[in-house]
C-alpha cells in the first residue's frame, strides 16, 4: 500500500469567493500542502530531501481536479494525500478531500524527479531507490 497522510483544516473567509464558497485556486493550493506533508511522511521535509539527494525539486507537470460537493466559509474539511504510482522518473499523487465524510473533490497531479543540469537548468532523473521505497510505504 503506497504512503498516505491527512491534513484536516477549516475553511476561511480568505478562501472563499463572492458566492462564499471556496475559489477554485485554493484547493490546489492545499492539495500542494498536502504534498509537502506526504514527503514528510516518508521521513523527508521537502528541502532535507533535495539537498541529501542532490535533487533540484520535484516539478508539478499535471495536475486536474473533479468537484463534487462545495465547501463553504467556516466548514472543517480533511484532505488525504496519497502515492498512486511512481514510475521511473515520475510520481503520481492523489488528493481526496472530504467533508464529513462526504467527498467533496478529488485531485491528481504528476511530478517529475529532477536534478540541476548546466546546461538546461534543471533535467529529469530517476528517483533515488530509497525515496522508491519510503513512497511506496516500505
Amino acid at each position: 500500500m503506497m504512503l498516505s497522510s491527512t491534513l484536516t483544516r477549516r475553511v476561511e473567509w480568505g478562501d472563499c469567493d463572492p458566492a462564499g464558497i471556496v475559489f477554485n485556486p485554493q484547493f490546489f493550493r492545499w492539495f500542494d500542502h498536502g504534498t509537502a506533508m506526504l514527503y514528510e511522511a516518508a521521513g523527508w521535509p521537502k528541502q532535507e530531501m533535495l539537498a541529501h539527494f542532490g535533487a533540484a525539486g520535484c516539478p508539478l507537470v499535471d495536475t486536474r481536479a473533479v468537484f463534487k460537493a462545495p465547501c463553504r466559509y467556516g466548514d472543517d474539511v480533511e484532505i488525504t494525500t496519497a502515492f498512486s504510482e511512481i514510475k521511473d522518473r515520475s510520481f503520481d499523487i492523489t488528493h481526496t478531500l472530504t467533508k464529513d465524510g462526504k467527498i467533496c473533490v478529488e485531485g491528481t497531479e504528476t511530478r517529475v524527479w529532477t536534478v540541476k543540469d548546466p546546461e538546461r537548468g534543471i533535467k529529469s532523473a530517476p528517483i533515488p531507490a530509497e525515496l522508491v521505497a519510503r513512497f511506496k510505504g516500505e
